[in-house]
């Protein structure tokens, strides 16, 4: 059977007070996809803890919504049963759990209206599978990373941490901020402050909340102090810290200044924040994915992120 014949249709009776029709199929009437309130946090709660290391970016923008209506879709196959799967939806899309009858489900929900997500984010068959859905009407991708490996540690690395990392302060944002922003646009391939200020505020609350690492260094000419290390907690959720924006100064790569530094991060972040630490990388990244196997991450599922 085609996915065209198979296409869901709306309750036309039942619409969620945010003005998205609540998403049914004509051959399992009791499936519904919604959209999340605050009376649903609990089940939904219980829905990424099941997997916390996957869901710790859906998990983080949960735990900071307000009580009202959430930027999450669950998919429920009894409206008194628990939810089967997950998708945050605002500016990321990260699919939870979903089969292939949910990914369709989900994929219409998605196209019924105007899209406001610049990514998906999250386990590569989840999300590749979603994209080969929106693709026609959605594409083409500024980028498709196919394979990213998602990566965990929960001991101390065995490598002698870099005692000069440590948590930036606000006074040092000034020199945090450009190394935040070079690692952006190395990362994702355009200046993030052509398009306003979400970035610069994201930055700095991140240091705020205690949640930026760096180590400062001289620059080339060794007048100037500067950032030549930093690593974020993006996500913090669940009993797990996500690491991103992972940069270090172009200069010193290759110098076993990450690996050392790397190693600080982790055993700050156990001592203080999370019992697990996760990250996700690009498999084409080897440098980067070498450093984190010696300070001890280890692959436990592959990732996938479309760049729109």
């Amino acid at each position: 059977m085609t996915r065209t014949e198979r296409k869901p249709v709306s309750t036309s009776s039942r619409t969620d007070t945010s003005g998205f029709d609540i998403m049914r199929w004509p051959g399992r009437s009791a499936t519904t996809l919604r959209r999340l309130y605050g009376i649903d946090r609990p089940k939904a709660i219980e829905f990424l803890d099941r997997d916390p290391v996957n869901s710790v970016l859906a998990r983080a923008n949960l735990d900071n919504a307000g009580i009202g209506a959430m930027s999450a879709l669950g998919l429920f196959d009894n409206p008194r049963h628990s939810i089967s799967a997950l998708s945050w939806d605002s500016g990321n899309v990260i699919p939870l759990g979903f089969d292939d009858f949910g990914l369709d489900l989900l994929a219409d929900s998605l196209l019924s209206r105007s899209r406001v997500c610049s990514s998906l984010v999250g386990p590569a068959q989840q999300v590749l599978g979603l994209w080969e859905r929106l693709e026609p009407e959605w594409g083409p991708a500024r980028d498709v990373r196919a394979r990213q490996y998602s990566m965990v540690i929960e001991e101390p690395s065995l490598v002698e941490p870099d005692p000069l990392v440590r948590r930036a302060t606000t006074s040092e944002l000034s020199l945090v901020f450009p190394a935040s922003v070079a690692m952006f646009t190395e990362e994702v391939g355009y200046d993030p402050t052509l398009y306003g200020s979400s970035y610069r505020r994201r930055a700095e609350g991140l240091v705020s909340n205690g949640l930026t690492f760096i180590k400062l260094g001289p620059d080339p000419d060794g007048v100037h102090e500067r950032v030549i290390f930093k690593a974020d907690v993006g996500a913090l959720a669940g009993g797990v810290a996500q690491v991103q924006g992972v940069w270090t100064a172009p200069d010193l790569r290759g110098q076993g200044l990450a690996t050392h530094a790397m190693a600080a991060v982790v055993a700050q972040i156990l001592a203080t924040l999370a019992p697990t630490v996760s990250l996700y990388v690009n498999d084409f990244n080897t440098a980067a994915v070498a450093v984190y196997r010696k300070v001890g991450f280890k692959a436990v599922e592959d990732w996938a992120t479309i760049l729109l």
